[in-house]
């Protein structure tokens, strides 16, 4: 009877070719194609993929803008004080092997590679290496002071820096002061140098959380001040560090500056997220990441050697460093800013991006 009253329903359509029956079918299975509401347990990754998605589209300076927002300093302390809790010795190895694992570690280079060894998080970040791993090169008048990526080298031009490839930062800026102030604000990299004969060069050298911690002394030199700049701590990761200018101006560093055979020379160690913790071996004052600090504010500390104690004092002196000495460490990855002066005839022999390791050559004159 039903059958009957379809085919009678498809005659009336005169020329409908499909059957009403097959054709409400098709419409149901197409609706709950389209219309059916996710399941819950994907509901908050539809979400997610969708605040993305508006972020995306927001403009660049907005994006950095609530990208500082982020309490950086904060996790970088509560960061710092997981690195400090020591784990369960069965709980070493798993947790030190993932890491390994994650970020391609070498242990074959540490001086101590039974993971059992270390106690904390902090221990195992701050491994030492056995002393040949490392050799420093003694042709070179300029080493690498860590293992790491080259961002950037070059000549500093206009007393601009690059940070990466076409993202600068003002030098001035970056290391604060000097004590010779100039009207023309485009001469400040002039101050810097003892010679008009020389200019100022700069290299970046990037260390990756799988790279070995702590940073080293690159040439012969004497070190006469130190300047700490409280600050953000940003990630220093290369993709950052494209969109986000001066970024090195805006993280927490710490400058050490003094003079080396060519005249002006500084070393900087630049914090980034878990990173707050920047550790100089001859400067038991340093206390970086503190709760409080004054935005743009900075700290002066020279240093003069008598004996073996590093006092302070306002006059001459300094803490004299050997080529390879090491200076200090970082709790992780982080970023060390060469700025130096030397004879117009000196050379890199660098590529942008290439892996460099602890004591190899940055240059030669």
């Amino acid at each position: 009877m039903a059958r009957a009253c379809e085919t009678q329903e498809e005659e009336e359509e005169g020329g409908l070719r499909v059957p009403r029956l097959a054709l409400r079918h098709r419409l149901s299975v197409l609706s709950s194609g389209v219309c059916r509401p996710a399941p819950w347990h994907r509901r908050p990754i539809a979400f997610l993929g969708f605040i993305l998605s508006v972020s995306a589209l927001r403009p660049l300076a907005n994006r950095v803008a609530l990208y500082r927002t982020f309490p950086t300093r904060l996790v970088s302390r509560a960061w710092g004080r997981l690195n400090r809790l020591d784990l369960p010795t069965w709980l070493r190895k798993p947790i030190y092997s993932l890491y390994i694992w994650t970020f391609g570690v070498n242990m074959q280079e540490a001086e101590v590679e039974d993971l059992h060894h270390y106690k904390n998080l902090g221990e195992f970040f701050r491994r030492r290496l056995k002393p040949a791993v490392r050799p420093v090169c003694a042709a070179s008048c300029l080493t690498s002071p860590a293992d790491g990526k080259i961002l950037h080298f070059g000549r500093v031009k206009n007393s601009e820096v690059e940070q990466v490839k076409g993202v600068t930062y003002s030098l001035e800026n970056f290391l604060g002061p000097q004590t010779r102030q100039s009207k023309d604000p485009s001469s400040f990299q002039d101050h810097l140098l003892s010679s008009p004969d020389s200019e100022l060069f700069h290299v970046v050298v990037y260390l990756a959380p799988g790279d070995y911690h702590c940073f080293h002394s690159p040439t012969d030199w004497k070190v006469e001040l130190r300047r700490h700049f409280p600050g953000s701590l940003m990630s220093v990761n290369p993709g950052v560090a494209r969109w986000v200018k001066e970024l090195f101006c805006l993280n927490e560093r710490v400058v050490l500056s003094g003079q080396w055979q060519h005249g002006f020379f500084s070393l900087t160690a630049v914090g980034a997220t878990n990173v707050g913790s920047i550790r100089v071996y001859f400067d038991q004052e340093l206390r970086t990441n503190t709760p409080r600090y004054s935005k743009g504010s900075f700290h002066d500390h020279s240093y003069v050697a008598v004996g073996d104690q590093v006092k302070s004092a306002a006059g001459e002196g300094g803490v004299a460093l050997l080529k390879g000495q090491p200076v200090g460490e970082f709790n992780l990855g982080s970023t060390i800013v060469l700025l130096f002066e030397a004879p117009r005839d000196f050379s890199f022999s660098l590529q942008p991006g290439q892996r460099i390791r602890m004591g190899e050559a940055l240059g030669s004159l």
